[in-house]
């Protein structure tokens, strides 16, 4: 009979309490709760992990594409220090976000899961064995409190009922009375049937309260085996809220940066490179680099000589502008490789690390300002229309047309030579897809 008992069937509810039965499984279900919250808690933290390294990955792909635009962009100097370091922040912030990524998972994360698998025990047949345990404990101390609660309410059930029944016994030998149609027979037949209801009511009233009276008595051991079983829980619940605590405690020290030496460190660092920057120390050097301040060779009468050691390209459409001044580049050669020839252009801040050549001669064959054209034998503006015979040649160097009717190609590229080089040091080529245009006479080589 024990086995098939069931402490909750044929009893009604009547409120919220704990103490009614069957309401104990709220705390047992809290067991169950506790695991999911656990799984609940590694997710939570898993997810801020991951918004961790996206962070880092973002922030190093900005500090690299910005390094590379501020360096080779227009600023210079201190100022360009200043800015770069925000870029070095940014590369040292993500390494200390990596490192919380890994915080989280490795230290956080796997914590978790060792005490779910430490303190849950799950069953072959489902659930877990705390769970059991708990149910099994609550129902055997509920046990013997429902049963006499169930005969409460049979009891005052029957009572009840027993009392309707008088009630509507004596009304009907009441109406009798002033009914002359009933015998004396029917009407002593009503009055046996009050008086057996009114043995009822006395029979049912007293076994009601005695099994009321039984039930109170059971009431204290039933509320003590229950507090037993509860406390129990109880103390699950106690060690899962303070392991809860104890590991957010340590993501919070994982996340917190502003507890972190080189987080300080790196913002100090930051600063000092800012405040390093200096507005006059950055206009002094580019007056001395790129300004006024730089030295100049200046055009001095020569003996009209040849150096073959230098090669040099000069713009053909800035000899045929007026220019306030005159840019120039040189080229050398060391050895038996040359260096490429350097286009004609100002000095910009993306080259101003790089050394330019300073010195620079009028005494050339083709120079139109040498004193060897100043007879008018020749104009050093007209075009050579003098024919020649076409020649395949291969690119030295790469060259980009600056003006419409110049070729652009790759070292390496092949090109058909249809004029030969003019006093200017430009010849008339065609490239294979059939562009004709001028080029830099040394940037080509003939193909043997």
């Amino acid at each position: 009979m024990s086995g098939s008992y069931d402490d909750s069937v044929g009893v009604e509810v009547s409120s919220d309490s704990f103490w009614e039965v069957g309401n104990y499984k709220r705390t047992v279900k809290r067991i169950d709760d506790g695991y999911r919250l656990c799984s609940d808690l590694m997710n939570c933290i898993h997810e801020r992990a991951r918004i961790e390294k996206g962070y880092a990955q973002q922030l190093t792909e900005w500090a690299k594409r910005w390094k590379q635009l501020v360096e080779k962009g227009p600023q210079y100097g201190t100022v360009e220090k200043a800015w770069c370091a925000f870029m070095s922040e940014a590369e040292k912030v993500s390494e200390l976000h990596l490192d919380i990524k890994s915080a989280l998972m490795n230290e956080d994360f796997e914590k978790i899961k060792n005490w779910q698998k430490e303190a849950f025990h799950k069953q072959m047949i489902g659930g877990f064995k705390e769970t059991k345990e708990a149910d099994d404990g609550f129902r055997k101390a509920q046990k013997p409190w429902a049963k006499k609660l169930k005969e409460v309410e049979a009891s005052k059930k029957a009572y009840h009922a027993a009392c309707k029944e008088e009630k509507l016994a004596t009304s009907r030998e009441a109406n009798s009375k002033a009914d002359p149609a009933l015998n004396p027979e029917q009407l002593k037949k009503l009055q046996d049937k009050v008086e057996k209801s009114k043995q009822d009511v006395q029979k049912t009233k007293e076994k009601y309260e005695k099994s009321l009276k039984e039930l109170d008595n059971a009431t204290p051991q039933y509320m003590e085996n229950m507090e037993q079983v509860f406390e129990q829980c109880q103390q699950f619940e106690e060690k899962r809220l303070r392991f809860f605590r104890e590991v957010l405690l340590e993501v919070e020290k994982h996340l917190d940066l502003f507890n972190v030496a080189s987080y300080k460190n790196i913002y100090c660092e930051l600063e000092q490179n800012i405040k390093a920057a200096d507005a006059v120390e950055d206009l002094r050097w580019f007056r001395a680099n790129q300004g006024p301040g730089m030295s100049m060779n200046w055009p001095q009468f020569e003996d009209e000589e040849y150096s073959g050691d230098l090669n040099r390209t000069l713009s053909r459409r800035e000899k045929k502008k007026p220019a306030d001044g005159v840019t120039l580049t040189g080229i050398s050669q060391t050895g038996d490789q040359a260096s490429q020839p350097n286009k004609h252009s100002s000095v910009s801040s993306y080259e101003k690390n790089q050394s330019y050549p300073t010195e620079w001669s009028d005494e050339e064959p083709n120079n139109p300002f040498s004193s060897s054209d100043a007879n008018g034998e020749t104009n050093p503006f007209d075009e050579d229309t003098s024919l020649a015979v076409e020649v395949r040649v291969r690119a030295l160097y790469d060259y980009e047309g600056q003006e419409q009717d110049e070729l652009s190609f790759k070292a390496g590229d092949e090109l058909t030579k249809t004029e030969d080089e003019d006093e200017q040091g430009w010849c008339k080529g065609r490239l294979d897809s059939g562009q004709v245009g001028l080029y830099p006479a040394n940037y080509v080589e003939p193909i043997q």
